[in-house]
């Protein structure tokens, strides 16, 4: 591919809370259709070919972005973390949800979606920095106890914990750590190459496990199962990342992150529509509850600190609380930084 130059000219992120936000929300809806889409995929076509298959695919979209943008390769350091980021959300939370979706239900799949929040923040902490205040962890925790209250009165979650469960526990695990990973490195390459860098990077492993599923069991699929792959490629794995990290960056990871909360509750709504599942009375209600705390998360003050990227001087542009690291490097006037118009860049 050719590239503009052997290193990554850094990209300054204007932290804009409210683009933060509705750009979360925007991918949170993109994700949302993910699990009926599997659904339908899965029905005709082998597991492990749709898991990998939509990263192949995903990547090759990824590699015209690149090429038709001039994106310069990532520096050594961008493509360690870059590796984190692949490891998380395209190869291990694919993996370990088909290894528990093969003997556990979709609809207790939906615990991974819910604990997903939290997971996010915690690794928000870890590796972002970030230090939300108390109201922050109150809010996002009964909005948590809320979603699976409702789960386990429904009789989603039942039973001891299974190897599927431990299966369910690494895809959480893994995918929170790749959010915050891509969200913090999104702050210096843009959302949309971030993922785009994690899909290339992920090739050696999604091509060869893609041709021995297909080779295994054949792709077979009618228009249903196809367009489903199509969206799971194209929106799941690919574009729903562009608004996803990149609102992360701009309105903290651990805040933004706690939008997927109303994920599950999406994920009912449009399993109705599309699947003709029904949806009770009381999930409409967990929706609203949910929501509130939703709303109480985004409207806590401060506490996203980001920790500086490695190499950076400490004095070089403190950052303001909520503020990412690259928008104080900016204020310090960092050569080769450059302040981006486009919200998904």
């Amino acid at each position: 591919m050719t590239v503009q130059s052997s290193a990554t000219a850094s990209t300054t992120i204007t932290v804009r809370p409210g683009a933060g936000i509705a750009l979360g929300a925007l991918g949170v809806l993109a994700f949302s259709m993910s699990l009926p889409a599997t659904r339908v995929a899965v029905h005709t076509l082998d597991p492990w070919f749709v898991a990998f298959g939509r990263a192949v695919g995903a990547a090759l979209l990824a590699w015209a972005y690149l090429r038709l943008t001039g994106a310069p390769r990532p520096t050594r350091d961008q493509w360690r973390r870059l590796s984190i980021v692949a490891l998380g959300v395209v190869v291990g939370f694919p993996l370990f949800t088909s290894l528990a979706l093969t003997t556990q239900t979709s609809a207790h799949g939906a615990v991974v979606v819910t604990v997903l929040p939290a997971m996010t923040a915690v690794f928000a902490v870890l590796r972002a920095g970030e230090r939300p205040p108390p109201l922050f962890w109150i809010a996002g925790a009964a909005g948590l106890a809320l979603v699976l209250a409702f789960l386990a009165a429904s009789g989603s979650m039942r039973g001891t914990l299974s190897l599927a469960d431990l299966f369910l526990l690494a895809a959480v695990v893994l995918c929170g750590l790749g959010y915050a990973e891509g969200g913090r490195l999104a702050r210096d390459l843009g959302g949309a190459r971030t993922i785009c860098w994690a899909l290339l990077l992920s090739l050696p492993v999604t091509v060869p496990v893609t041709v021995v599923a297909a080779l295994l069991h054949r792709p077979q699929g009618g228009v249903a199962a196809w367009t489903g792959f199509g969206y799971l490629t194209a929106v799941s794995m690919f574009l729903g990342f562009f608004a996803w990290y990149a609102g992360l960056a701009r309105g903290g990871i651990a805040k933004v992150g706690q939008i997927q909360l109303v994920q599950p509750v999406l994920t009912l709504i449009w399993s109705a529509v599309l699947l003709g599942e029904a949806v009770t009375p009381g999930a409409l209600v967990v929706a609203g509850a949910v929501l509130a705390c939703v709303v109480l998360i985004q409207r806590t003050r401060g506490g996203a600190t980001p920790a500086p990227t490695p190499g950076e001087p400490a004095s070089a542009g403190r950052p303001t609380p909520g503020e990412p690291a690259s928008a104080g490097r900016d204020r310090a006037g960092h050569a080769g930084d450059v302040r981006v118009a486009d919200e998904v860049s």
